[in-house]
């Protein structure tokens, strides 16, 4: 009786833990999305966002942030962060986590 009980919960934890971390997934690509979209329409602007040299040059910093969750912050990804929330008003409100997500979209 235990043991299906435990086998019970032990499957209702799994499916939604499962289910959270789609959910999260989910939540994260549409973020990106539309902070890419936000990117490519202010490239009427004298230098466009996505062809930015800082911007370009901080890919590798934002693929360290974005594999260490946030632990490392390297120095062109800060620039970047800087630069494009300087340009883009809807990225002021963007989490670093997301711009990093978007910069290596690109």
């Amino acid at each position: 009786m235990h043991r299906r009980l435990l086998t019970a919960v032990t499957a209702a934890v799994l499916i939604a833990g499962s289910a959270q971390a789609q959910t999260l997934v989910a939540t994260s690509n549409v973020i990106v999305r539309a902070v890419d979209r936000t990117l490519d329409f202010t490239s009427d602007t004298t230098t466009s966002i996505r062809d930015s040299k800082i911007v370009l040059a901080a890919r590798d910093d934002a693929a360290s942030f974005v594999a260490s969750q946030g632990a490392i912050r390297g120095a062109q990804l800060e620039a970047a962060l800087n630069s494009i929330r300087s340009q883009v008003p809807e990225a002021q409100k963007a989490s670093d986590q997301t711009l990093a997500e978007a910069i290596l979209a690109r």
